[in-house]
């Protein structure tokens, strides 16, 4: 096999393992196993130099609460979201909770970024890589995009508040499945109650239908505005945009993006933002 030299080519396939979750090396130093495998006696030719030691057993892994995603789960997840009072309620909460088996294989809960009392509010559908070690929203490629989008009308991390629908981030950054996603509802729900943004950004498709109610895509719910109406009753002007790990992949729709941020920009100053 040639040595791969092409430092594009490189970075292309460690994104490919990165995406299948192999983002972490077993040890510091490659292996010979081949010179290994040459140094161990045969089998049946083992040194006489006494009697066999028999290998220690391995220590038991500690054992993993495994979370059954079923409706019990997202009861369960409604009831606790009813009872927080602030977002740092909420937060606690949630890393106490372990009904959701996302949380089992993720490093850690991302819960928010930006300022909280902003008037704009931005969410996405789950952490990925970057995220999930940082512990952070959009701290990525998308995420750094994401920075460029907001600060083309003016806005920062400082004045605006970003999230995800899902907390933890879905192992090799599959899809959540629908009661992944159900379980996580209620939190995020919430979540957008306690902020009271005058404006919501829902990024991408999932997020969308998720908190717009909706299973229409996000190529005609773009552009236009919707309402996000929270569980107390109270109504958000809401913007379904393209979400920009999308964008990255289809840098010609960023023109489209770049329209449905304006229509943000005046709707915050038309509201008084």
């Amino acid at each position: 096999m040639m040595p791969i030299r092409d430092p594009a080519q490189l970075r292309d396939i460690l994104s490919f393992y990165a995406d299948a979750g192999a983002d972490e090396a077993l040890a510091e130093e490659a292996q010979d196993r081949f010179a290994k495998a040459k140094e161990a006696p045969a089998p049946g030719m083992a040194e006489e130099k006494g009697p066999a030691r028999e290998a220690p057993p391995a220590p038991p892994r500690p054992a993993v609460r495994a979370a059954v995603p079923d409706e019990a789960q997202a009861a369960r997840a409604r009831s606790l979201a009813r009872e927080a009072g602030s977002l740092e309620e909420l937060k606690a909460i949630l890393a106490d909770f372990d009904g959701c088996n996302l949380k089992h294989t993720a490093k850690n809960m991302v819960f928010a970024d930006g300022n909280p009392e902003a008037d704009l509010m931005l969410v996405g559908e789950a952490p990925g890589r970057d995220e999930d070690l940082q512990g952070l929203p959009f701290v990525g490629r998308s995420g750094k995009l994401l920075d460029r989008m907001l600060a083309a009308i003016g806005r920062d991390r400082a004045s605006a508040y970003i999230s995800n629908v899902i907390p933890w981030r879905p192992p090799g950054n599959r899809d959540p499945s629908p009661l992944e996603t159900e379980i996580c509802r209620p939190f995020i729900e919430r979540h957008i109650e306690l902020a009271k943004p005058k404006v919501l950004v829902t990024l991408g498709n999932p997020s969308t239908k998720l908190l717009l109610n909706t299973q229409t895509g996000i190529m005609r719910m773009r552009g236009t505005w919707a309402i996000h109406a929270t569980p107390d009753g109270h109504e958000i002007p809401t913007m379904p945009t393209l979400h920009p790990a999308y964008l990255l992949r289809n840098p010609a729709h960023k023109k489209l993006a770049w329209r449905d941020f304006l229509a943000i920009k005046a709707k915050l100053k038309e509201l008084g933002g």
